[in-house]
């Protein structure tokens, strides 16, 4: 469900009218008039609402107070300073109120105020029948306390109680400035329509003559939109959006929303791409008591830069079928190797260069006299590889099918897992293979017994596991010393591995740097022994070595993957400290060890076919891993992790992190990178105010409320303007050049805010794509342009948005908004 500036503008309106009518119809006897209760003693409530529907229906008095009282029995109520009347959730404060009890007829003169809802009016004249719902407010100035925004009117009429008027409104979230005796000058933007009309019942809005204004200038104008009146989805065309890179040149889009059914819709969104072409954009959503999916396409019938049609095509999906059956289905496919380079923001793969195709059928199932869950399933993984000529990558091996069943159980205090699976491994289309890469089916049997113990403080689970496998490999494509390596094409192996995990937990009350907290002390011990068994013969479809880091070091397996399994005789001991804060439970500090000692050597290493890609480990002790974090410094939080190698007795690699925050929108970090022989890089992001103007102090007097006054003081501006600098650099000392980059510039005015960012993403080693973002966002209504948000949140760490998300006018996610369509 997505949002328009102009419909959710005048969406809002609709509070004005409909505000005030749900005040008005509350259940009283047909034919007789609430009686008022004149009450000079009553206590001041903002709180007072309607009563909840759950309330059986009674007649809700009328409320009323003032400096003077008048009253002609069955007849008229006048009321004269400081009046104030109640009923059922309605306020109405002014000079002169005066209740005609036989027309149920309230008229106010004079300084008119009314309060209903969250939305607050002013106006110099109401008349209001109050069952009927129907009368006129006439000048009303009204706002929005939650959204700090607002307009006026020069009348409101009620026609019952669903359906209302306004005429010549307005709707901003800037004040009206303007010298003093002169005449008020245009908010910065405004939202006009010479008519607005609401019905409730419908929950339809109509605007004639609508107008969006920005400096004095026209930027959107429709003779007619609809909307909807709540945040209800309605079929119409969705604001445009423009980017900018330097591949395609100058795009436009201009999106429109269809509303197929209450659980289905579609997208679909033209463009045109100066260098390119024309081009179409569709999404179709689908959401079914037992299915839910989403299918887009992105489609050039014709790219005038390389003189062919280019398609991108994904479908996502997922949910039940028979019984408990479940499935899943996420494909992905694009037309050419170059999209990528081309289209780098199009692809929702997490990577940009392996394209999946996965569909999956599982079927889960319980012993309940065992306390066991299993999985039973079936599944395919393919891929397509974007390859490149200057930086060729290797492409995985696809599983299809991928047959297992997977058992879970627990009893007695014993832990058992088992998975047993049958694969068929291929290459991707195109790659042949070789002596290093065949073709084949791998059965393997993956499974563990534990037992473990716990106790206040201390911890230790023994556990026996075992991985089996078999192998029945192709000859097609094999080399002839590939052959004669192999004295069968059919193989098998079964090893199995003992281990212990154990640790303390132990703790303490303590002060530090001004601060109680509770200081930490974990050590923790894990003993593994596995058998050498010979695997050099074997195939490797999906072995590698993990990353040496606090997590794998303290696994029974140096590889990741099936087709690999490190021999061990080791012991792994490390030692962590943090210190808690007392009183919020923020970690302030956190300092570990932890080294890895060998009885034995390592003698296998994630090779294929007998070649190897790394040395056996004889070495006793492993390198040691540190690691350190702290935020005890006011505004600083610092964090390293360091490898360093007892044989070099230097780090081979080292992470330093640093960041300062010392207030809100002021963050600047940076952290160094550094794999020695491998790379060395830099990484610099910041968000920072460079040039801030005073806080806007004359908000109210200028005609904006006291919540108005707070959102355009939000951010530390007023509508004079603040600058921020906004950007991420990752530069590579090994290389000395700059590969991924994001700068740009947030300007915000109070009641709106401009943002310029230019991305840079590295698609080669000597190839990069640049895109410009444009965004305006009009504070209190909607976002115009190319969306740079989701570019900054991800690139920049402790990034703040200048405005918080409004929950009724904003979406979950800054880069998909939730706003209802406009005009038809």
């Amino acid at each position: 469900m997505r949002i328009s500036p102009l419909a959710r503008a005048t969406a809002l309106m609709v509070q004005l009218a409909a505000g005030v009518g749900s005040a008005a119809a509350q259940p009283v006897p047909p034919g007789r008039a609430p009686t008022p209760v004149l009450a000079p003693g009553l206590i001041p409530s903002l709180s007072l609402q309607p009563l909840p529907k759950s309330e059986p229906a009674r007649p809700l008095p009328i409320v009323l107070r003032a400096r003077t009282l008048s009253n002609q029995l069955d007849l008229t109520t006048l009321a004269e300073g400081d009046v104030e009347f109640r009923h059922a959730g309605l306020v109405i404060r002014t000079d002169r109120l005066q209740y005609d009890h036989a027309a149920d007829l309230v008229q106010a003169l004079g300084n008119v105020r009314v309060s209903r809802g969250g939305v607050s009016y002013s106006g110099v004249e109401l008349q209001l029948s109050v069952q009927r719902f129907e009368g006129f407010f006439l000048e009303p100035q009204f706002e929005f306390l939650q959204l700090g925004a607002g307009g006026r009117a020069d009348r409101l009429d009620f026609l019952g109680n669903s359906r209302s008027r306004a005429s010549n409104a307005s709707y901003t979230s800037c004040p009206r400035e303007g010298g003093t005796g002169g005449p008020v000058a245009e908010p910065a933007w405004v939202l006009q329509t010479d008519r607005v009309s609401f019905d409730l019942e419908t929950n339809e809005g109509v605007a004639e003559g609508a107008r969006l204004r920005f400096l004095g200038v026209t930027i959107l104008a429709l003779p007619t939109l609809s909307f909807p009146l709540d945040d209800a989805r309605k079929s119409g065309w969705l604001p445009p959006s423009v980017s900018i890179d330097n591949r395609s040149g100058v795009e436009l889009t201009m999106p429109y929303y269809w509303n197929l059914a209450a659980n289905r819709d579609a997208t679909l969104a033209p463009r045109v791409i100066t260098r390119r072409g024309l081009g179409l954009d569709v999404e179709f959503r689908y959401l079914e008591p037992e299915h839910e999916g989403s299918f887009q396409l992105d489609w050039l019938p014709h790219d005038r830069a390389t003189g062919q049609a280019r398609q991108l095509v994904q479908w996502l999906a997922e949910g039940k079928l028979a019984g408990r059956l479940n499935y899943s289905v996420d494909l992905l496919r694009v037309s050419d190797n170059d999209w990528w380079k081309d289209f780098p923001g199009a692809s929702r793969s997490f990577t940009s260069r392996l394209l999946p195709q996965r569909l999956a059928l599982e079927r889960p199932f319980e012993f309940g006299t065992w306390g066991a869950e299993g999985l039973l399933y079936a599944r395919a993984n393919l891929w397509q590889v974007l390859q490149a000529s200057d930086s060729p990558i290797t492409s995985p091996y696809q599983r299809a099918p991928q047959l297992g069943l997977r058992l879970d159980a627990r009893r007695a205090g014993w832990e058992m897992a088992l998975q047993t699976e049958f694969n068929r491994f291929t290459l991707p289309r195109g790659e042949p293979a070789d002596s290093l890469r065949t073709e084949g089916d791998r059965w393997h049997l993956l499974g563990s017994l534990s037992r473990p113990h716990r106790s206040a403080g201390w911890w230790w689970t023994p556990r026996l596991s075992v991985n089996a496998a078999a192998y029945s490999s192709s000859r097609d494509g094999m080399s002839a010393a590939a052959l004669l390596r192999r004295s069968a094409q059919q193989a098998s192996r079964v090893i199995p591995s003992f281990s212990i995990d154990s640790g303390l937990e132990l703790e303490r009350n303590a002060v530090y740097f001004g601060r109680t907290v509770y200081q930490t002390l974990e050590p923790r011990l894990l003993y593994v022994n596995t058998p050498y068994r010979a695997q050099s013969g074997l195939p490797n479809y999906d072995a590698a070595a993990r990353d040496f880091n606090f997590v794998s070091i303290y696994s029974d397996n140096s590889f990741s993957g099936v087709d690999r399994v490190s021999d061990g005789h080791q012991i792994t001991a490390g030692l962590t400290t943090r210190l808690v804060d007392a009183v919020s439970g923020a970690e302030a500090l956190r300092l570990g060890l932890v080294q890895r000692f060998l009885f034995r050597g390592q003698r296998v290493t994630a090779q294929a076919d007998g070649t190897p890609d790394g040395e056996p480990v004889t070495r006793k002790f492993s390198d040691a891993l540190l690691l350190g974090s702290t935020s005890v410094f006011p505004g600083w939080t610092l964090d390293a992790a360091v490898q360093y190698s007892p044989e070099l007795q230097r780090s081979v690699r080292t992470i330093v992190g640093a960041r300062y925050s010392p207030g809100p929108f002021r963050t600047v970090g940076a952290t160094y990178r550094l794999a020695r022989g491998l790379s060395e890089q830099l990484e610099v992001g910041w968000q920072w105010p460079i040039w801030q103007a005073a806080r806007a102090t004359n908000a109210t007097a200028a005609g904006a409320g006291g919540a108005m006054a707070r959102a355009v003081a939000a951010g530390g501006s007023g509508c004079s303007g603040s600058w921020y600098a906004v950007g991420r650099l990752n530069y590579s000392l090994k290389d000395r050049r700059v590969t991924d980059s994001v700068f740009g510039f947030e300007y915000d005015a109070g009641c709106w805010i401009a943002r310029v960012v230019a991305e840079q993403l590295s698609t080669g080693r000597s190839a990069a794509t640049t895109k410009l973002l444009l965004q305006l966002e009009l504070v209190g209504l909607s976002r115009l342009g190319s969306n740079p948000l989701k570019v900054l949140k991800d690139n920049i760490p402790g990034y703040r948005l200048l405005r918080d998300e409004r929950g009724s006018a904003s979406s979950p996610s800054a880069d998909r908004p939730t706003v209802s369509p406009f005009y038809d």
